[in-house]
């Protein structure tokens, strides 16, 4: 597979990309669907993470995601017909090993049982509504007519309707409508589960010990390759690219990029795009919301290579359910306007430092809790560019995301990669 490089997003080092050309070097802003998902969850989310950086602990089921994702593209390592249920549970002990060399710190999860947090039930979030949607943006409603999603089970295929609906993004630092709740399923999937947790009163599992639960954890694991093998076939399979960094510019000013789970070709030419999730199908409601980051990268396939995905394909492991959607070229247009009018809200959030949060029903399970104003916190003082400035001149000092120095030579910044350019078996457990 060709590799090239990419320019760096906001000041970060050069990264592989799999486009087939260098883009041209671009100090504008950059975005990811696992950004775009903070911010249209909650924009102070967004700046916690985005800007502050601020530390999440992951969870075992986290870690669990991190750890399938590796195994599964490890699994097209082995020729056809050595592909079996048996050659990747194989795989899952080697796999838990690497990650664990590379992130020692991970083996802590297992000391103590796992603690699900509760949804305050009496804090501020209890009277306060959850906002609704903003004023929609021009392309708010608009749906492809051509455009089709089916889902299909290990038990046999069931038709869904339905084009998605794009929309656009209005308001400083405030997500548009229909976007409010796009970022839902991943951050209840960064918080270890569906929201709800264990209530107060209900009778607790007996403990068990550290072993008992790294084994519990391995085998959850195997059972969820189980769901992979349940839907698809990888014998059948000869996949074009594997955790596949793809980015492009958008309109000369938005670098968007992310990386591919999979990438299957035709002899004819046609693409599909698959993305393997290790948390439970959504409700057809949420179908769309859960299609976002496809759509995200068959904008991006469609800008470098001309050509628009076939089929986008989400896998669900837990459920052993497989959801099929077909984009087209005047649904992806508008989905590139959504994505600048989305990043100049973020810009202009950042110009004015105006990151609210957005209650909903996901902030019991935030892990910035602390510093949210919703629950009497404070955030972090926002990061200052005359320390930019100062941290930019020494190039092995980190600078804050999409800062820039305002005088003296502008040198290279060592710094670690943003954990959305680094593929999910690679990425720091959980992200």
């Amino acid at each position: 597979m060709p590799v090239t490089a990419s320019p760096a997003p906001e000041g970060e080092p050069v990264v592989p990309s799999s486009t087939g050309s260098p883009l041209p070097a671009t100090k504008g802003p950059s975005l990811s669907p696992s950004r775009a998902a903070d911010f249209k969850t909650c924009p102070l989310l967004f700046r916690f993470r985005t800007i502050d950086r601020l530390p999440e602990q992951p969870t075992r089921d986290q870690v669990r995601g991190t750890l399938v994702h590796a195994v599964l593209e490890r699994l097209f390592d082995l020729p056809a017909g050595a592909r079996t249920p048996d050659a990747a549970v194989a795989l899952v002990r080697p796999e838990w090993e690497r990650l664990l060399a590379q992130e020692p710190e991970l083996s802590a999860l297992f000391d103590d049982p796992a603690v699900v947090p509760v949804p305050l039930q009496d804090g501020p979030l209890a009277s306060a509504p959850v906002p609704g949607p903003t004023t929609p943006g021009p392309d708010a409603g608009h749906a492809s007519a051509d455009s089709t999603a089916s889902r299909s089970a290990a038990s046999g295929p069931a038709a869904v309707g339905a084009g998605v609906a794009d929309a656009g993004v209005a308001g400083a630092g405030l997500a548009g409508a229909g976007l409010a709740d796009a970022g839902v399923a991943d951050l209840a999937g960064r918080a270890g589960g569906d929201p709800g947790g264990v209530l107060p009163g209900m009778p607790e599992m007996p403990a068990e010990d550290e072993a008992a639960r790294l084994e519990r954890f391995l085998k959850d694991a195997g059972d969820l390759l189980a769901g992979y093998f349940a839907v698809e076939d990888p014998n059948r399979l000869e996949p074009a690219e594997r955790e596949s960094l793809i980015s492009t510019l958008v309109d000369d000013e938005l670098l968007i990029r992310g990386y591919i789970d999979r990438l299957d070709v035709s002899p004819a030419g046609d693409l599909r795009v698959v993305d393997y999730k290790t948390g439970g199908a959504p409700r057809e409601a949420f179908e769309g919301r859960a299609l976002f980051q496809l759509k995200f990268y068959a904008l991006v396939l469609w800008r470098t290579r001309g050509v628009v995905p076939r089929v986008l394909r989400l896998l669900y492991l837990k459920d052993a359910e497989a959801l099929d959607y077909s984009p087209d070229a005047e649904e992806l247009e508008r989905f590139e306007r959504t994505l600048l009018a989305l990043s100049r809200a973020i810009e202009q959030a950042k110009e004015q430092r105006d990151f609210r949060p957005k209650p909903s029903r996901l902030c019991g399970w935030c892990s910035h809790q602390a510093f949210c104003p919703e629950f009497g916190g404070t955030p972090p003082p926002y990061p200052e560019p005359a320390t930019t400035a100062r941290l930019a001149i020494v190039p092995a000092g980190p600078a804050p995301d999409g800062a820039s120095p305002q005088a003296g030579p502008a040198l290279p910044i060592a710094r670690t990669p943003h954990e959305d350019d680094l593929p999910p078996s690679r990425r720091p457990a959980g992200v």
